[in-house]
């Protein structure tokens, strides 16, 4: 049998001495590629694997979350290594370690009596007949152990294709690609986590330029910070490409904020605008929290739109001390409520996109570019971003009306296919505030959430504090991708209800502070820690070279819409 050079050459006294004697594995079983770390020596499914190392294998080239493969006598199992320990045979020598000064003592010692052990969790089972399966058993005493190579991880992540993204590369192999099933990843909400500065934007773009690119869905991202649309200055004053410029006419750019805009030469198709008389009960509720209301107050919100219809916010901006006495005499509403409510709702007044007569519907025309024109929308907050009450305001205002126009559009299609409306992923920041315990099984984004995709929508939720997010929508989410998190809580929260959390615990919290993440759920077949693709031209070119479904085709009525100016207030 030919010499496989993973294994020491049996003609090589000192490399078998080394390797204490064990006969080279067979060739079908690893490749030149790999490099041999140890063997089996114990464990369970649910401990996982103890991988007792070669001598020769230096500890410190090893780190938490890298692929191992581990050859049983007839499976390949693919491991994430997320534990390393020193061991001894010998306790004595903590309390009396040895001179290893001398070559003679630390060939005796390193290796024999002082020994590495790895503990590795079997992800899936390698088959070359049906691709990865679940691990149901795991592999025997002494099974070798190599690293993961390339092959390897394209067996179980695939390649590259309309609906497959690259998002980056696995630790230490950085010539490898992961790739996300993009048809899975909208199937279900998503969730970008990581402490604040560890690049969630930048994640999240990377995911939203593949959706774009593959045509698996259309987006309406409630763009917080500007940080999608046009062009983004990141750290360092450097100047990137937004999905507008990216995607051209497959992105379309609303505004809340035109004097932002222009300040910041961000172009833009259409300037948002909401009429007073559109703000219902519902859309104050949700600001609760933010802007401090009791109950009472809320429930004086209801009394007031019973009583005075759609014009409830004017009559009780306008509304004089006579005016709220005689409300509080033919009302239950107390006069402390009802003064409180004025004075919190008169803010609204500083958000110029609140205006008292709004002419056109701005739901209609965003459902149209969605679903018509099958565009993706970026709405920049500009100023406003900073102010979380207009944040909410607005996107609760809007996404609550859509998923009820994409609700009645879905019941339409039940009867032909084809006219059932696209995915759409509604992206909103700050998540925890509209999914707290509090208010998330009232608001339509915990409806959303619970949903599925039961009427075409999901959500990709941007947050750094996912603890703060309801546990029952937190199980929902299919994919999370998640950045550096060192709050204990916000760990147990990403990881609850993952297989194998135990051991992905402290991959999560070992992840660099920047350009690292590691993905679970829906979109993958296991757990896996990136280094994401880095936003630059390459990453633009491969974007906007050739592909499929890449030329952007305005439609007759995305014509009509955009006419000839460019820029509408809608």
């Amino acid at each position: 049998m030919a010499h496989n050079p993973a294994e020491p050459d049996p003609n090589d006294i000192d490399g078998w001495l080394k390797t204490g004697g064990r006969a080279a594995v067979p060739l079908a079983l690893a490749t030149p590629a790999a490099k041999r770390l140890g063997v089996v020596v114990g464990g369970s499914i649910s401990r996982g694997l103890a991988v007792k190392l070669d001598p020769m294998v230096n500890i410190e080239d090893l780190a938490v979350g890298r692929y191992v493969v581990v050859h049983g006598e007839q499976k390949r199992f693919f491991c994430m290594l997320n534990d390393i320990s020193l061991n001894a045979t010998n306790p004595a020598i903590q309390s009396e370690p040895p001179d290893i000064s001398d070559p003679f003592l630390a060939e005796i010692y390193l290796g024999t009596v002082a020994y590495s052990v790895i503990n590795v969790t079997p992800m899936l089972v390698i088959d070359e007949a049906s691709g990865a399966l679940p691990v149901k058993t795991i592999p025997g005493h002494f099974a070798r152990v190599y690293t993961a190579t390339e092959d390897d991880v394209n067996a179980v992540f695939g390649s590259e294709g309309q609906e497959n993204f690259n998002v980056g590369s696995p630790l230490e192999l950085q010539d490898t690609r992961i790739h996300l099933n993009l048809r899975r990843l909208v199937e279900r909400s998503i969730g970008v986590f990581g402490k604040s500065g560890t690049g969630k934007s930048f994640l999240t773009r990377v995911l939203m330029a593949g959706i774009i690119k593959s045509n698996v869905g259309v987006s309406l991202i409630f763009d917080m910070h500007n940080d999608y649309g046009w062009e983004i200055v990141s750290e360092g004053e450097k100047t990137v490409k937004g999905l507008k410029q990216l995607f051209g006419e497959k992105v379309s750019i609303l505004t809340l904020d035109e004097e932002s805009s222009r300040r910041r030469n961000a172009r833009y198709d259409f300037a948002v605008r909401l009429g007073w008389d559109e703000i219902e009960p519902e859309d104050i509720a949700m600001l609760k929290a933010s802007l401090n209301l009791s109950d009472t107050m809320v429930d004086a919100a209801y009394t007031l739109h019973k009583l005075w219809g759609k014009t409830w916010i004017n009559q009780l901006i306008a509304g004089t001390a006579e005016d709220l006495e005689y409300i509080t005499g033919h009302t239950n509403i107390g006069g402390g409520t009802l003064a409180a409510l004025q004075r919190r709702v008169e803010r609204f007044q500083r958000w110029h996109f609140l205006v008292k007569e709004n002419v056109d519907d701005s739901v209609q025309k965003i459902i149209d570019l969605l679903v018509t024109d099958q565009k993706s929308v970026v709405l920049e907050f500009g100023r406003y971003g900073t102010q979380l009450e207009a944040y909410m305001l607005v996107a609760n205002y809007l996404t609550r009306r859509i998923h009820q126009r994409y609700t009645e559009l879905v019941e339409k299609s039940l009867g032909d296919k084809g006219m059932s409306p696209p995915q759409l992923l509604i992206t909103i920041e700050e998540a925890h505030k509209f999914l707290e315990p509090q208010v998330a099984r009232q608001t339509t984004f915990g409806i959303i959430a619970r949903e599925m995709r039961k009427y075409n929508v999901t959500l990709l939720v941007v947050d750094q504090r996912p603890s703060a997010i309801d546990e029952e929508v937190m199980s929902q989410i299919g994919t999370r991708v998640t950045a550096l998190l060192d709050n204990e809580r916000d760990i147990n929260a990403v990881l609850n209800g993952i297989s194998g959390a135990a051991g992905l615990r402290e991959v999560l919290a070992r992840l660099e502070t920047k350009q690292q993440a590691i993905i679970m759920g829906h979109a993958v077949p296991m757990p896996v820690v990136i280094k994401p693709r880095t936003y630059d031209n390459d990453f633009y070119n491969a974007i906007m070279g050739p592909g499929p479904g890449l030329a952007p085709v305005a439609t007759e009525q995305a014509r009509k819409s955009l006419g000839s100016g460019g820029q509408r207030r809608i």
